[in-house]
């Protein structure tokens, strides 16, 4: 995608609703940036002399341009050329994919749809947890105080109608697992119509912010339920005290894993040089350096329309756009 055609695409950026875009840390204020122009002639040219990977800020990572730093030292010796490393967050990340101030940035899967919209940058990579019930995909789950009277009943229809009326703590509206699946799944079920008529089946709606407050929500007995990640009921989230408070209710699968998004102007030699570095994270002499980012404990390649067909059904279902 030329750089022009990326311009005229910016303005639709902003229908990553709720993420802030923020300034980005780190190493770039002693870096000199090329100019797009001076960027992409050289990548056309295949002649890349350096390369930029944006890092997101997640809760559960601390100290991230550290780690981030270290891994990219690493890939700059793999691929023999200066790597810089940047932190950001998602909207931060797909806005420099798009203005190519970036090649590559880790990212969850509604910003992975928006960075091919706006960059025609795709999935490449996708990340593994031991927390992830399905190796790279994950389960959104509802979750409910240990005591609670609501119960796993024998369909998804007859476990979720108990919720009507009740208090619903949701993680945020821009959240996979932790709100456009669980609605996803309310609509198909026909118990609400859409993501604005919510309140219509739950006594009361709420948003915690992250995974940690939805949850809190529930243990201190301001909400009957939650809808966060399977991955939130473990630390740096809750305590293992509060996770013997709690329960879940219901879950759904087929959640995206975060995942590793190459922008359309790294030609294709260079883009497989770049995931065959990233790949050696998984050996076991660099695997620390995996870890250390977010917890995962591998990289594995996905096909990228395959790997997101999941949150594009569950945002068409909600109807939430992409």
């Amino acid at each position: 995608m030329s750089v022009r055609k990326k311009g005229l695409l910016g303005a639709g950026l902003i229908a990553l609703t709720g993420l802030f875009v923020s300034t980005f840390v780190g190493m770039q204020a002693t870096i000199a940036k090329p100019t797009a122009s001076q960027k992409t002639s050289t990548l056309l040219a295949q002649n890349q002399k350096s390369l930029t990977i944006i890092f997101p800020s997640r809760s559960d990572s601390t100290d991230l341009q550290n780690k981030a730093n270290a891994v990219a030292a690493f890939l700059s010796k793999e691929l023999g050329m200066p790597v810089q490393a940047q932190v950001g967050d998602d909207t931060a990340a797909v806005e420099a994919l798009r203005a190519n101030r970036a090649d590559v940035a880790f990212l969850s899967s509604r910003p992975a749809l928006k960075a091919e919209e706006l960059a025609n940058a795709r999935l490449y990579l996708a990340e593994v947890r031991s927390t992830y019930s399905g190796r790279y995909t994950y389960n959104s789950v509802f979750v409910v105080a240990k005591n609670s009277p609501l119960q796993t009943r024998s369909s998804a229809k007859a476990t979720l109608e108990q919720l009507r009326g009740k208090r619903m703590a949701f993680t945020s509206p821009t959240s996979g697992s932790g709100f456009i699946f669980p609605v996803s799944q309310l609509v198909t079920l026909n118990l609400v119509p859409n993501r604005d008529r919510l309140e219509g089946f739950f006594g009361q709606v709420a948003y915690g912010g992250n995974y940690s407050k939805a949850l809190q929500a529930v243990l201190r007995g301001q909400a009957d339920a939650a809808a966060v990640s399977e991955y939130a009921l473990n630390a740096p989230y809750i305590t293992e005290a509060e996770k013997s408070q709690l329960r879940i209710l219901h879950k759904i699968s087929g959640v995206p894993a975060h995942g590793i998004a190459i922008d359309d102007d790294v030609p294709s030699p260079m883009r497989e040089r770049i995931i065959n570095a990233l790949l050696k994270l998984n050996e076991s002499p660099n695997n620390q350096l995996l870890r250390n980012l977010y917890n995962s404990t591998e990289l594995v390649r996905v096909d990228h329309n395959q790997h997101l067909a999941g949150i594009r059904a569950a945002l068409k279902n909600a109807g939430i756009s992409p």
